[in-house]
C-alpha cells in the first residue's frame, strides 16, 4: 500500500517555507498531494487556478507530488484520495499548539489517519502566507518568500 500523505492548507500564496517542507517530506512518503482547501467565505490573495499553477510549477522536479483542491474537511477528502497521513509543518511553539488541538479533533474523526508534523528550517521559521499577505498589501516586495 503506498503511503499517501495530504498536505492541506490554503497556499494563499505558497512560500519558500512550505516548498522546503515538502522537499524535507518526500523521502518519507510515496505519494503527497498539495491539497489546497477552499473557504468561499474566505477573501482570496490569489485566485485558485494560479496558486494551483504555481504550485505545480515549484513541484515539477518532484514527481511523487500532486496538487489538487477540495472544499469540506481536510479528513473527508483523505479518504477520497486515500491518504493515511496528514503533512503539516511548524515554525515555533504557537503553531505547535495549534496543530496539536487540529491534530486531535482529526484523530477523532478518524484514528487511522496521521499527523505527521515537521519543523521548519530555521530560516523559514518567520515566513507565513499571513506575514506574505500583509507585506504585499502595503507594497512591498515579497518575492524572496514566496513560489512564482
Amino acid at each position: 500500500m503506498d503511503r499517501i500523505a495530504l498536505f492541506p492548507g490554503s497556499f494563499d500564496p505558497m512560500t519558500t517555507g512550505h516548498l522546503a517542507l515538502l522537499r524535507k517530506a518526500m523521502p518519507l512518503f510515496d505519494r503527497i498531494i498539495v491539497a489546497i482547501g477552499v473557504n468561499s467565505a474566505k477573501k482570496e490573495f490569489l485566485p485558485l487556478a494560479e496558486r494551483i499553477s504555481r504550485i505545480q510549477k515549484a513541484t515539477a522536479d518532484m514527481p511523487n507530488i500532486k496538487t489538487a483542491s477540495y472544499s469540506g474537511t481536510t479528513i473527508d477528502f483523505c479518504h477520497k484520495t486515500g491518504a493515511k497521513f496528514i503533512l503539516r509543518g511548524v515554525r515555533n511553539n504557537a503553531d505547535f499548539e495549534y496543530e496539536r488541538t487540529i491534530a486531535d479533533i482529526n484523530r477523532l474523526l478518524d484514528s487511522d489517519i496521521e499527523t505527521v508534523i515537521l519543523i521548519s528550517e530555521p530560516q523559514y521559521a518567520a515566513i507565513s502566507s499571513t506575514m506574505v499577505r500583509e507585506l504585499a498589501s502595503l507594497g512591498k516586495d515579497v518575492s524572496k518568500f514566496v513560489i512564482q
